[in-house]
């Protein structure tokens, strides 16, 4: 069985992030005390912008369904 590491993120989060040139990849950085590092390859930076925008376009779609509160 594999671990998965769950990272809430929420408006009060910070989140920086900063191109690491050397590794040809973005660190994202979410947290101050006990910050969690995403490193995202350089060629994998459109895919998980396309995974979030999938994800913001799903929760759009819910929000026009009839009957929700």
């Amino acid at each position: 069985m594999r671990d998965m590491v769950h990272v809430h993120v929420t408006t009060e989060l910070p989140i920086r992030a900063r191109a690491l040139a050397f590794a040809d990849r973005v660190e994202v950085r979410f947290g101050k005390a006990f910050p969690v590092a995403l490193l995202v390859d350089r060629g994998a930076v459109d895919t998980l912008r396309q995974a979030l925008k999938d994800g913001m376009d799903a929760l759009a779609a819910t929000d026009e369904r009839p009957g929700k509160a």
